[in-house]
């Protein structure tokens, strides 16, 4: 078994391998498969042929500039999406014990304990104070 990592090492060095848009391209390409088995449509089967395919290449390639740049770019797109889902997720989790309101002056997102009517707070960002209203 150590002869074959050998040579699988042997034969990846200098070429790009895995980053996070080859795991987002292969969940595309599972998420396209599972798309198509209630579609059975071909054009959802040649595009997921084409993700397949362009990720082997991404993973084999030997120009990691630029396979580094296409992933910096992904990951510019990626990142505030998956911050913005991780906070909805969380209000989510917490909705029983806090309420979440953002400052009216610096627009900081406030994570406030759940406490009906209305509130004096201050911002612990720009120390504004303000009043916040909570309903339920």
């Amino acid at each position: 078994m150590g002869n074959f990592q050998e040579k699988l090492a042997r034969f990846m060095r200098g070429r790009y391998g895995v980053d996070q848009l080859y795991y987002a391209l292969i969940a595309l390409a599972f998420a396209l498969l599972f798309v198509n088995l209630f579609l059975h449509s071909p054009f959802v089967e040649i595009l997921m042929w084409i993700i397949i395919v362009w990720t082997i290449y991404r993973a084999f390639s030997r120009n990691t500039y630029r396979r580094q740049r296409e992933n910096q770019r992904f990951l510019k797109l990626w990142n505030p999406l998956r911050k913005q889902g991780s906070l909805t997720m969380r209000r989510i989790r917490e909705i029983n014990t806090h309420r979440y309101r953002r400052c009216p002056y610096c627009q900081k997102i406030l994570r406030l304990p759940r406490r009906r009517g209305t509130h004096g707070v201050t911002c612990p960002a720009c120390h504004q104070e303000f009043k916040v209203h909570i309903p339920w």
